[in-house]
């Protein structure tokens, strides 16, 4: 019962746009007491000047050493880093959209619970973080995340979600260099066991 009253966070940007090959998300999931740490670890590797990281702007060889640098950090060994191709691909974007945040939620949290052997029903109080877009503030996606939250197996656990500016938040911030990890692949330059080896990336 322990787990389900403690505070967890998700947050979730994505890679490529809703509906199109390649789409992908990545998801940051920790306790809420180690977030501020992890947020710190990133911090401190960043130059004083950098405000906001945006993969999408950057070198595949910096973010590649940030990667790298951070999983040797003394951030929380409790954190997950998730990159999910989209496997829901039929509706409207912003459906399209809903529906691979609950499959990425739901991985995440039977991945975290089996990190921390959490086991039976005892993970509740999670609070998903997504980037503010288009998507999740069309009144579709919307209504299928709620619905989702009161009848969707593991997602259920979500108790409350909120969408904010990335330059917010910079585990927010981290989830978007999680899925633009995918790129990598997607070039055949980097493979799934690399990114988990070199970087703690668990690929989907």
């Amino acid at each position: 019962m322990a787990a389900q009253n403690k505070r967890i966070l998700c947050f979730i940007d994505e890679c490529g746009t809703a509906g199109e090959q390649g789409f992908a998300l990545g998801c940051v999931m920790a306790w809420a007491r180690d977030c501020g740490r992890a947020d710190k670890s990133l911090s401190d590797l960043l130059e004083p000047n950098v405000n906001e990281l945006h993969a999408a702007s950057l070198s595949k060889e910096y973010i590649q050493s940030l990667l790298a640098r951070f999983a040797q950090t003394e951030r929380p060994q409790g954190i997950i880093l998730l990159n999910r191709l989209g496997t829901v691909s039929t509706g409207t974007a912003a459906a399209i959209y809903a529906g691979n945040v609950v499959e990425t939620v739901k991985v995440a949290i039977g991945q975290f619970r089996e990190l921390h052997n959490i086991s039976g029903r005892g993970l509740g109080n999670v609070e998903l973080i997504l980037d503010l877009n288009h998507h999740n503030t069309d009144p579709e996606c919307q209504r299928l995340i709620s619905a989702a939250r009161q009848n969707d197996g593991r997602f259920k656990a979500v108790n409350r979600v909120s969408q904010i500016d990335s330059a917010a938040s910079r585990l927010l911030q981290l989830a978007d260099v999680v899925a633009y990890a995918r790129t990598w692949i997607h070039r055949g330059e980097e493979n799934a066991k690399g990114l988990h080896e070199s970087y703690g990336i668990r690929v989907l």
